[in-house]
C-alpha cells in the first residue's frame, strides 16, 4: 500500500464555520488548503449552523474522540408558534399555534430539559435506522420512529426574548445533543410548537468560536506557509485528560505501543491519561501501577 499523499502535518484548526456549508465540505477545504495527508472533525454542525468546527489534521485525528466527548455550548433562536418537519427553518411548516408563552413560562419549562434527559433525534438527521440514514428515509416520506437516547444538559438558559415569536437560548451539553430536538420538545412542552431559526456553537471543549479562523482566510492563505500559524497543537485535544510524563527510558516502549513507567501526580489507578515527553504527546492510555498502558500512540513524538 502506497504512502498517503500530502504533507505530514498535525494539529487542530479551529474554524468559525459560516452558514450554508456542510461540515464535511469545511474539512475537505481545510485539508486541501494545508495539503494535509489526513483530516477529520469533532462534531458535525448542520449546514445552516455557524460557530466552532474543530478540524484535526494528521496525528491530531487520534484525539478527536476526546473533543467529541467534551461539553459544548450553543446559542440558538427558537421560533415559537410553528413546528416544521426538519425542526429548523429549512423544513416545511407542519403545525401552527397562536399561543405564546410568557418569559416565566419558558423559564419554568426549561428546567425539564436540564440534567440527564432522554432525547429523540430529528427525523432529518444522520442517525442510522437499520443501517440507513434517517434523513434519507425522511426524504422518501417513510413512516419510522427513532429511539430516544440519553443526553446530559449542564445548563439551559433564556438569554433574550426579542419579541413574542422568538426566544434566544444558550445550552451547554454533552455528546450527541440535537439543538433542533430541544426546540421541538420545548415548543411541545409549552403547547405552542417551535423550531430552530438560528444556531451557533460558541465553544466545544477547549475551543472557542471567537478564536476561530473564517473560511475566507483559509481560502486566501491556502497552500501558504502563513496558514500554519493558525494551527494549534494536537495536545489541546487532550485538555480534558490528566497528563503524565514519559521519562527518556520509557519513550521507545510507549512509541511501540507497550506499557511503560511514567511519572504521575494525582492520577488514579485505571484512569485514562496522556503521556508527554519534552512537551509533546507520546501516547494516550490507562494508568496502572505506575505504568501507562497505551491505547493510541502519536507518531509526532521525537525520540
Amino acid at each position: 500500500m502506497g504512502k498517503r499523499k500530502g504533507r505530514d502535518i498535525s494539529g487542530w484548526l479551529v474554524v468559525d464555520k459560516p452558514a450554508g456549508i456542510t461540515s464535511t465540505a469545511v474539512v475537505n477545504k481545510v485539508r486541501w488548503a494545508f495539503g494535509a495527508q489526513k483530516a477529520g472533525h469533532a462534531g458535525t454542525l448542520d449546514p445552516e449552523a455557524t460557530g466552532v468546527l474543530a478540524v484535526a489534521l494528521g496525528e491530531a485525528t487520534k484525539t478527536v474522540p476526546y473533543i467529541t466527548d467534551s461539553l459544548k455550548a450553543y446559542e440558538f433562536t427558537v421560533r415559537l408558534g410553528a413546528a416544521t418537519n426538519t425542526d429548523d427553518a429549512e423544513g416545511e411548516v407542519i403545525a401552527t399555534s397562536d399561543a405564546r408563552p410568557t418569559d416565566d413560562e419558558i423559564k419554568a419549562a426549561l428546567s425539564g430539559f436540564i440534567g440527564d434527559i432522554m432525547q429523540v433525534p430529528p427525523k432529518f438527521s444522520a442517525v442510522k435506522i437499520d443501517g440507513e440514514r434517517a434523513y434519507k428515509r425522511a426524504r422518501d416520506d417513510e413512516d419510522f420512529e427513532i429511539a430516544a437516547r440519553p443526553l446530559w444538559v449542564e445548563e439551559l438558559l433564556l438569554v433574550d426574548r426579542p419579541d413574542a415569536d422568538h426566544v434566544v437560548l444558550e445550552m451547554t451539553c454533552g455528546k450527541g445533543g440535537y439543538v433542533r430536538s430541544i426546540a421541538r420538545d420545548l415548543g411541545a412542552a409549552l403547547g405552542c410548537y417551535g423550531h430552530v431559526l438560528k444556531l451557533r456553537r460558541i465553544w466545544s471543549g477547549p475551543f472557542e468560536a471567537k478564536d476561530g479562523i473564517d473560511m475566507d482566510t483559509v481560502e486566501k492563505l491556502a497552500k501558504d506557509p502563513a496558514l500554519d500559524a493558525y494551527l494549534r497543537p494536537l495536545e489541546e485535544g487532550l485538555a480534558d485528560l490528566p497528563e503524565v510524563h514519559c521519562p527518556p527510558e520509557s519513550l521507545g516502549r510507549l512509541l511501540n505501543g507497550n506499557p511503560a513507567m511514567v511519572i504521575a501526580h494525582d492520577v488514579d489507578y485505571g484512569e485514562e491519561c496522556w503521556a508527554s515527553h519534552d512537551g509533546q504527546a507520546v501516547a494516550v492510555g490507562v494508568f496502572k501501577a505506575g505504568e501507562l498502558h497505551p491505547a493510541r500512540v502519536f507518531n509526532t513524538a521525537k525520540s
